[in-house]
């Protein structure tokens, strides 16, 4: 089946008289944190195990965290965003999946983790860069 045109869905959208059918009827119900990072883990072929270690996370902890049974903070949502060597946009995803709020290039703090994010950073060095600028690191 072919891909529909933007235009279409707008007007399908606009012609629904309940927004639950449109969200329904094209499966636009926001995946879960769990379900995200897990398809993230597949599409990047990483381990759940070694994101964990990566991300300096209680192994337990990090595995409620995979499985939904944990909420994580924003915090360790980054922890885990750098583990697995997320882009800005798919960090923004997870935050906005985890209910917290989603990165602001006009915070300080939030600045220099979207520069670390966009050039490919260890966590440890993204902390090291906060830590530098006086800033909260992220563990």
């Amino acid at each position: 089946m072919a891909e529909r045109l933007t235009e279409e869905l707008l007007e399908e959208l606009l012609e629904t008289p309940r927004i639950e059918e449109y969200l329904d009827a094209h499966a636009l119900n926001a995946p879960s944190l769990a379900e995200y990072l897990n398809r993230l883990l597949a599409d990047k072929r990483l381990k759940r195990s070694e994101v964990v270690r990566m991300a300096d996370l209680n192994e337990t902890f990090g595995y409620q965290i995979f499985t939904g049974s944990r909420n994580p903070s924003r915090d360790k949502v980054l922890q885990i965003a750098f583990a697995m060597a997320l882009s800005v946009r798919e960090t923004d995803r997870a935050l906005r999946a985890a209910g917290v709020s989603a990165l602001d290039p006009k915070g300080r703090r939030d600045a220099i983790i979207i520069f670390c994010l966009d050039r490919g950073c260890s966590l440890q060095k993204v902390n090291e860069e906060l830590y530098r600028f006086d800033e909260r690191t992220v563990c």
